[in-house]
């Protein structure tokens, strides 16, 4: 796992996953925040906010000293899981994909603070593919050809392989692709 560190002074440090999350949809996903800080606290803060490209950030939900405080349109989807700042989304649906920001506030003598982004994209199982024949017999004599169609209903970043007794076929004289 690849990580890196910010904050202010070095006072305190976020330590969130550098790289973009996938998680599949339908399924929980897990985004693991840690936080620590070399100061005396009287109250931690952590605040959970998401932004979509060309929106502005929704706030999900925050604790103060563990005590946690949703958004009530989202307070069955999202969970803060103290004592780390870690959030769990369940489901994870399409339009959960974008960027979430933690924000990480603790009150001693000042007040230090630190934020974070995660980039979080949203994979849709491929289904079951189905292959159509034209002409619908299959039966074709030496001059004829044949069509082959492969039709997936959903999923993401999908790439169709055509293989024939185990290898893989190629375009050439005989096979065409389209």
């Amino acid at each position: 796992f690849f990580h890196f560190y910010a904050g202010i002074c070095s006072a305190l440090k976020l330590t969130v996953p550098s790289h973009t999350i996938h998680g599949i949809e339908g399924q929980p996903l897990h985004l693991s925040v840690d936080y620590n800080f070399n100061a005396t606290a009287s109250e931690i803060q952590i605040i959970w906010l998401f932004e979509r490209s060309q929106s502005n950030p929704k706030y999900l939900l925050g604790s103060v000293n563990q005590r946690v405080v949703p958004d009530l349109e989202y307070q069955h989807k999202f969970t803060l899981m103290p004592p780390n700042a870690s959030l769990r989304i369940n489901p994870l649906h399409l339009s959960d994909e974008g960027n979430y920001i933690v924000k990480v506030n603790v009150r001693g003598n000042g007040t230090i603070a630190a934020s974070q982004k995660i980039q979080v994209a949203v994979d849709v199982p491929v289904t079951k593919p189905t292959v159509h024949t034209e002409p619908s017999s299959g039966v074709v004599e030496y001059v004829g050809n044949i069509t082959l169609k492969c039709i997936v209903d959903r999923g993401t970043r999908v790439a169709y392989q055509w293989m024939k007794n185990g290898k893989r076929l190629h375009a050439g004289p005989n096979y065409i692709f389209s």
